[in-house]
C-alpha cells in the first residue's frame, strides 16, 4: 500500500467530495436547465399530467411523482429535479450507511457516486429515478438489517423494496438476491427475516396485480409478451453489455473487482445484492439488448462494495481518474451543445435529423404547421414525436395508425369514437404512402413543411371514418397487443369495453 495515499488525512477525502458535490451540481442543473425533454420523459410527463392509478407499460411511481411536481411547476429543470439531485442524495445515502468505516471508504464511495459517467450525464426523469432510489434505500437497510438481526429494518426494507416495484419491474432482481442470501448458509433469523420483508412488500405487488388486473393486463402484456419480438441468441449483444458495465462502473472499478473476486466476495450480503441482478442481466445480454439504465440501480452498491475491497491508495486512484474522466465527458457535452443544430443535418441523415429538430426545436415545428391548425385534430404516427410535440404545445397529440408494441397509453387517453367525422393532421418525419390514410378519411391530402433544413410530411384528412379504422387499424391491434392468455382472469379491459363490447 502507497504510505502516501494511505496516511491522507480524512479533510483531503471530505475536500474533494464537497468539491465534486459542487461542480456536478451546478452541472447537472445547468444540463437539466438547457437539455430539451426527451421522448421519453415527454410520455412520463404525460402520465404526470393526467394521472390515474397505473399506466399501460410500467407500474406508476413516476407518474405520481410527475403529477405532483407538475402541479407546482411545468419547467423542465423542475420536473427533472428528483434526476438532478439523485447522484447527490444517493451520495448521502453511502455516507450515512458508512458512518462507521474509515474516512476513506466513506468519502471515497461517496466521491465515486458523484464522479461516475452516468452520475454525470443523466438528468433524465424517467422510471428508473424512483426505482433508483427506493432500491438502494432498501439494500441500504437491508444490509444493516442483516449486520443488526433488526427485524424493523428487515420489514423497512419490505417496504421500500415495494416501491421500487412500483417504480420498475427490476426491483423484483433486487428481491432475488434477497433470496440468495437467505438460501446461502441459510438461519432461522435469515428465514424471519426474509418473511418479514415480503410481508412488507407483498401489499404494492397486489396493488399493481389488481390495477393491472383491470385494466387488460397491459404492464404483463407489454413486459412479458409484446416487446420482445427482437430477442435471439447474439454474440454482440453480450459484449455490447460488457462495454456498458464497462463504461457505467468505470475501467479501475470494473478490471479490480472482476481480477480480484477475494477482496469482496467476504462482504456479508452485499455482493449477493451486486452480483445476482448483474449476473442475471448478462444470462439476458445472450439474446437481447440490455438497456443503459435497466443497471443503474446495482451501480451505487458496486462502488460501495469496490470501496470497502481495495486499500486507500488504490482508492484514491481510482477517485482521481474518475475526475478526470468526468471533466472530459462534461467537456464532450458541452462541445455538443454549443454546436447549432443545423450542423447535425448532414451526420445524422435526413429522419434522424428530423427527430432532432422536431425535439429540440419543437415550437418552430408546432409554429410551421400554419394558422389553421386549429381547425384539426392534431396527430402524429409515432408516440415519440406525439408526447413531444404535446408536450411543447400545452395539449395532448393522440396517434394515428397502428404504431407499435411500445407507449400505447394512447390506447387510454384516447377515443376514436369521439373522432367521427372530424379533420384530422397528422405530422410525419417520413414521406407517406398515402394508401395507409385513405381508407379512413373522405378526402387526403398531403404537403411538406422545412424547419432547420428538417423536412416534415402534413397529412391533411378530412372526413375520419371511424368504421374504417376500427376494421383497419383496431382490429389489428387487439389481435396483436391486447391478446390476453386464457390463464389470467378477465376482470376488465378498457380496449375490448370501448371498442368491441
Amino acid at each position: 500500500m502507497n504510505t502516501l495515499f494511505a496516511t491522507a488525512p480524512a479533510s483531503s477525502w471530505r475536500r474533494f467530495y464537497f468539491i465534486s458535490l459542487l461542480l456536478t451540481l451546478v452541472f447537472r442543473g445547468w444540463l437539466g436547465a438547457v437539455l430539451p425533454f426527451t421522448g421519453d420523459e415527454a410520455y412520463f410527463y404525460w402520465w404526470g399530467k393526467i394521472p390515474a392509478g397505473g399506466f399501460y407499460d410500467h407500474p406508476p411511481m413516476v407518474g405520481w411523482w410527475l403529477a405532483a411536481l407538475i402541479s407546482v411547476s411545468e419547467a423542465e429543470w423542475w420536473l427533472r429535479l428528483p434526476a438532478i439531485l439523485q447522484p447527490a442524495l444517493l451520495s448521502f445515502m453511502l455516507l450515512g450507511f458508512l458512518r462507521d468505516d474509515a474516512a476513506a471508504t466513506r468519502w471515497g464511495a461517496a466521491t465515486l457516486m458523484l464522479l461516475a459517467p452516468a452520475s454525470v450525464l443523466d438528468v433524465l426523469i424517467t422510471t428508473d429515478i424512483p426505482l433508483v432510489y427506493f432500491s438502494v434505500a432498501s439494500a441500504l437497510v437491508f444490509l444493516h438489517a442483516q449486520r443488526t438481526r433488526s427485524m424493523p429494518a428487515f420489514a423497512l426494507a419490505g417496504l421500500l423494496l415495494g416501491g421500487a416495484f412500483l417504480s420498475k419491474y427490476f426491483a423484483v432482481l433486487l428481491g432475488l438476491a434477497y433470496i440468495v442470501w437467505a438460501l446461502w448458509r441459510p438461519a432461522a433469523w435469515k428465514w424471519k427475516g426474509l418473511a418479514l420483508l415480503v410481508l412488507c412488500a407483498l401489499p404494492a405487488g397486489l396493488y399493481n396485480a389488481w390495477w393491472n388486473s383491470q385494466h387488460c393486463w397491459a404492464n404483463v402484456m407489454f413486459n412479458v409478451f409484446n416487446r420482445h419480438g427482437g430477442a435471439g441468441l447474439s454474440w454482440k449483444t453480450p459484449l455490447l453489455y460488457a462495454g456498458m458495465m464497462l463504461w457505467l462502473l468505470t475501467p479501475m472499478v470494473a478490471w479490480r473487482l472482476l481480477r480480484a473476486p477475494g477482496a469482496w466476495m467476504r462482504q456479508a450480503a452485499l455482493p449477493a445484492l451486486v452480483v445476482v441482478p448483474l449476473a442475471v442481466f448478462g444470462l439476458l445480454s445472450l439474446v437481447k439488448t440490455i438497456g443503459l439504465h435497466w443497471v443503474f440501480s446495482f451501480v451505487p452498491l458496486a462502488f460501495l462494495m469496490y470501496a470497502r475491497a481495495v486499500p486507500d491508495g488504490m482508492l484514491r486512484r481510482t477517485r482521481n481518474i474518475t475526475a478526470v474522466l468526468a471533466l472530459l465527458h462534461v467537456a464532450g457535452v458541452v462541445a455538443v451543445a454549443t454546436q447549432p443544430v443545423d450542423s447535425w443535418a448532414q451526420r445524422l441523415g435526413p429522419r434522424k435529423y428530423a427527430g432532432v429538430v422536431q425535439t429540440v426545436k419543437a415550437d418552430e415545428v408546432i409554429a410551421a404547421l400554419g394558422s389553421d391548425v386549429d381547425r384539426y385534430v392534431l396527430m402524429t404516427d409515432g408516440y415519440s414525436p406525439s408526447v413531444t410535440l404535446g408536450y411543447n404545445h400545452g395539449r395532448y397529440w393522440p396517434v394515428f395508425g397502428p404504431a407499435s408494441s411500445h407507449a400505447r397509453h394512447d390506447d387510454v387517453l384516447t377515443d376514436f369514437r369521439a373522432l367521427a367525422g372530424r379533420d384530422i393532421l397528422i405530422l410525419s418525419k417520413e414521406k407517406p404512402d398515402l394508401a395507409d390514410y385513405t381508407p379512413y378519411f373522405r378526402e387526403v391530402s398531403e404537403d411538406t413543411l422545412q424547419v432547420r433544413g428538417a423536412t416534415f410530411w402534413r397529412i391533411r384528412g378530412h372526413g375520419f371514418d371511424y368504421a374504417a379504422y376500427h376494421a383497419g387499424v383496431l382490429e389489428p391491434a387487439r389481435r396483436l397487443w391486447y391478446a390476453i392468455p386464457k390463464w389470467l382472469p378477465d376482470c376488465g379491459c378498457y380496449f375490448e369495453e370501448r371498442y368491441f363490447n
